[in-house]
């Protein structure tokens, strides 16, 4: 299982870049790989600002819809457009083309309460 050590984890299985007061989201490998063929990502919050933990989009694959949820507070400042035409892209390049959202964090002390990649790896 891929865990880059430059990026911090949810317990959601969600990942977290961050460059400045922008957090890029995504979904880790561990989660593609459990969810199976993505078919299509849905995300409607472009332009809100939502808090730690509240559902920022869906992700169907196959068999399933699972929520994506916001790692950390924040206004979802854009979102990966490519994803509409090629969902398949958080499978094979989940922590790079298949970013999911970019969030203007509100609180960033709340980056504090995420995992390490070695924390993670522990849970998955």
């Amino acid at each position: 299982m891929n865990v880059p050590t430059n990026l911090k984890y949810t317990n959601d299985h969600e990942w977290v870049k961050v460059d400045g007061n922008v957090a890029t989201v995504g979904i880790t490998d561990f989660a593609q790989s459990e969810l199976g063929d993505i078919v299509f990502v849905d995300i409607q919050t472009e332009g809100e600002e939502l808090g730690k933990g509240e559902v920022f989009g869906a992700i169907e694959a196959v068999k399933t819809v699972a929520d994506a949820f916001m790692p950390v507070s924040g206004k979802v400042i854009e979102v990966n457009a490519d994803l509409e035409g090629a969902p398949e892209t958080v499978n094979s390049d989940p922590y790079g083309a298949g970013w999911m959202i970019k969030v203007e964090m509100t609180n960033p002390a709340e980056l504090n309460e995420l995992l390490d990649a070695a924390q993670y790896q522990q849970i998955i």
